[in-house]
């Protein structure tokens, strides 16, 4: 059966204080129902500055599901790594590792908003060389022996659980990404499906004589909510949707690719385009059985600021309704 995620980023357009904490609880607790369903992954996010309460912090998230937890692995995919102080990645991600006995998957981005960086005070111009140097800390930092940052000798601890370090994959959408992969002997996670970036970072990790692999999104990787009445649920929730569909427009440009692109001004136009999906359980199971073991069923329960009760409801008709049949 395909690997399975619920994908949380918080997002609640017309959020309170109040409404806030409920969306953010409500996540956790249905990060719990998931790992005790046999979903595989929980996924989480960074962005910042965002008017529609984007999750700024997905460290405390993860760290908040890993404790909620016991079984489902936690991917941070991505952190913005240039806005980050290296140390203090190298000992949360550290920390976070021994919570979860080496549940927790880092991917780190360079990110594609100036105005983070802006926000952040740091230089956009100075992204690719900031990038290098937390993944080289990093690697340094986790083996528990002092080293050289930035003229000083320091030494970072605890030591992770996971070794030789914890699970970190560079992702990107550009060359200059494999390549900062394949140098360091990472894994190399695509924003998009790309195969010619795939064979390029194949072909520096023979450069560089270092080994890794790369996890290439598929060709289309719609994000899927599920429901009784898909016809009804497009009505009453489209919108969420769409709100987040044109959030992400609004950030890209032609040069950044996205395994998540919608070009949709209208709920009509965006259930057409099929990059976010409403199924009823059968639709479900049949597209889980045609992804197979080599795709994703990826779950957004709180999307756009979904209500909580509509959320729950999608998480449960997956959980009782779709997997068991899959597993079948």
């Amino acid at each position: 059966m395909p690997i399975t995620v619920a994908r949380f980023n918080l997002v609640d357009p017309n959020g309170t204080p109040a409404s806030l904490a409920a969306r953010y609880q409500a996540a956790v607790e249905m990060a719990r129902y998931a790992d005790e369903h046999g979903i595989d992954t929980v996924q989480t996010e960074e962005h910042h500055g965002t008017d529609n309460h984007w999750l700024p912090s997905p460290f405390a998230f993860a760290g908040a599901v890993l404790g909620a937890t016991r079984r489902i692995a936690v991917t941070v995919s991505a952190i913005i790594g240039p806005l980050h102080d290296p140390l203090k990645v190298a000992e949360d991600i550290a920390v976070l590792d021994l919570i979860g006995g080496g549940r927790l998957v880092t991917v780190a981005g360079i990110g594609y908003r100036p105005e983070e960086y802006e926000q952040h005070g740091v230089e956009w111009g100075r992204r690719g060389r900031l990038q290098d140097e937390l993944l080289e800390t990093l690697l340094k930092a986790w083996t528990g022996e002092p080293f050289e940052f930035r003229g000083r000798t320091v030494k970072v601890t605890p030591v992770p659980f996971t070794q030789p370090h914890p699970m970190l994959l560079v992702g990107g959408s550009s060359k200059a990404a494999a390549r900062r992969a394949a140098r360091l002997g990472l894994p190399f996670f695509p924003s998009a499906h790309l195969p010619e970036l795939e064979e390029y970072y194949r072909e520096r990790l023979a450069e560089y004589g270092t080994e890794g692999f790369c996890m290439m999104p598929a060709e289309r990787t719609p994000l899927l909510h599920v429901a009784e009445d898909p016809d009804l649920a497009w009505e009453r929730y489209g919108g969420h949707f769409l709100h987040e569909a044109g959030m992400y427009a609004s950030w890209q440009s032609k040069d950044i690719r996205s395994a998540v692109r919608s070009g949709a001004r209208t709920v009509e136009e965006l259930r057409a385009e099929g990059v976010y999906r409403i199924l009823s359980p059968q639709e479900a199971v049949a597209y889980g059985r045609e992804a197979g073991e080599a795709g994703n069923l990826v779950l957004h329960p709180l999307c756009g600021g979904m209500p909580l009760e509509e959320g729950w409801r999608s998480l449960r008709l997956l959980c009782e309704r779709v997997l068991p049949r899959l597993r079948d």
